[in-house]
């Protein structure tokens, strides 16, 4: 006598994975407004998945017991060792055991790039690179651009997890890659390819798989328009690490972000280029993200930030111009527009500059986007340069914070910012007063300059 599987129609939030009997219009967890989708449920018989693993001789799942937590060994697992410095510093050390990793990014960013390149250099594992979107020809063409030959990576064009899954079981590989994760659908859920309820519970899967086998597995999601993670933010939850790969189709960076690491900082970056023949780390961003000018140009300032525990030193670059249409334009690339327009009434109301009235765009050099409240001292500096028309010395560089009431704030790890600008090449670099405590200034050549106001700083460079 067969059983056929009870069909269940239900509604998911598109953007939070909730899920209700019925549509509605607004979403009671996210706030969102038509994000409720139909999609169909088929519920699994008793006994109908495969065992592919963990499982016992009779192909029954043998069921956990609960244990006392003094009683819980500490072994530490060694981490897999990474070809290249950048993916290891933003993976924490390398890649862990049985780690579940989402790898998020713009289409055409590089992504399967990357993935295939790290699963080519790995010639001491076997990998899997599961492909939902691209054939094995094509990844053979991207393999020969790349230039990277090895016999211990298989390709598996597949989309059904059943498959993927015996396909697992007869090579045994030591890493998985699944590109993509919103390509991937299981025969157990009706809806199509992509929607909540298939990379939910493709995910979960591979999860398992993760955590019972204690094989790593890399995902590459999609991304929406609005630049997060495509699928329920669940998926977010059940990973224990989510990379975001940035940046500029029209640049040649990519910038790798860890935004979740179970494992790690979050803080960590990496930097690649964009070449011919695939992505080539950047280990020394300071010098190709600074532009070298024969002539002085007013606008631009030198920043000493930092990424994690990464200190680099960018180019910011601002033009004050006449409002010529009224009302007066704000722009910013690479950096808070809201941030901006808090900055520009510091300068107003604080030190009276007439900046309301004139258009101020902002632009952080080589592509990329920067968070560190650090710079805004050069971009401060930037904007009056332009608007006076004045160049800076090419010889000084700024790091500090700028506060509501005109002071300048102290930034985290000086040392490691005033080592940076030290080693290529800065004669003067200015921060604030407040970063003096424990800086020890006779071990640097650089000469540090303290301020703690705006007009201090006007003073020192523009005189």
């Amino acid at each position: 006598m067969s059983v056929t599987a009870k069909v269940k129609k239900t509604f998911f939030c598109q953007s939070c994975g909730a899920q209700a009997a019925k549509w509605v219009g607004k979403c009671t967890s996210c706030g969102e407004w038509n994000t409720y989708v139909e999609e169909i449920i088929q519920k699994e018989t008793k006994n109908s998945r495969l065992q592919i693993f963990s499982s016992n001789k009779n192909g029954n799942v043998k069921a956990n017991a609960s244990i006392l937590l003094n009683e819980v060994g500490t072994a530490e697992y060694p981490r897999i060792a990474v070809p290249g410095k950048e993916l290891t510093r933003v993976l924490g050390g390398g890649i862990v055991p049985g780690s579940l990793v989402l790898f998020g990014g713009e289409p055409g960013i590089g992504k399967s790039t990357l993935m295939l390149q790290l699963a080519l250099r790995l010639k001491n594992l076997k990998v899997l690179y599961v492909s939902g979107e691209e054939s094995e020809q094509q990844i053979k063409m991207r393999a020969d651009r790349i230039g990277i030959t090895t016999n211990t990576c298989f390709i598996l064009q597949e989309t059904n997890t059943q498959n993927i899954f015996q396909q697992i079981a007869e090579i045994q590989p030591q890493l998985v890659v699944i590109d993509s994760i919103q390509t991937i659908h299981t025969s157990y859920i009706d809806s199509s390819p992509g929607s909540v309820s298939q990379v939910r519970e493709c995910a979960a899967e591979f999860l398992r798989f993760a955590k019972e086998t204690n094989t790593p597995v890399f995902m590459i999601g999609h991304i929406t328009k609005e630049g997060s993670l495509a699928g329920p933010k669940v998926l977010e939850h059940m990973v224990d690490t989510v990379l975001q790969f940035e940046g500029d189709r029209n640049h040649i960076y990519r910038l790798l972000r860890c935004t979740k690491n179970r494992f790690g900082s979050t803080n960590e970056m990496g930097i690649y280029e964009m070449n011919g023949d695939g992505l080539r780390e950047v280990l020394n961003p300071s010098e190709i993200l600074i532009t070298d000018r024969d002539i002085p140009t007013s606008g631009v300032a030198i920043a000493a930030t930092l990424e994690g525990n990464r200190p680099m030193l960018i180019e910011t670059q601002a033009l004050v111009s006449s409002a010529a249409y009224g009302t007066p334009q704000r722009s910013s690339t690479g950096f808070d527009l809201r941030r901006l327009s808090m900055l520009l009434a510091v300068l107003e109301k604080r030190c009276g500059f007439k900046l309301g009235i004139k258009d101020v765009f902002i632009n952080i050099a080589g592509g990329i986007r920067v968070e560190d409240p650090g710079i805004d001292l050069a971009l401060v500096c930037g904007v009056l340069s332009s608007s006076e028309d004045i160049p800076i010395p090419q010889t000084i560089c700024f790091s500090g914070e700028v506060g509501l009431t005109g002071e300048i704030r102290p930034v985290n790890k000086i040392e490691q910012r005033v080592s940076e600008a030290e080693k290529l090449g800065f004669k003067k670099i200015i921060i604030s007063s407040h970063n003096l405590k424990g800086l020890h200034k006779k071990t640097f050549s650089i000469e540090i300059v303290p301020v703690s106001k705006i007009d201090e700083v006007f003073s020192l460079i523009f005189g």
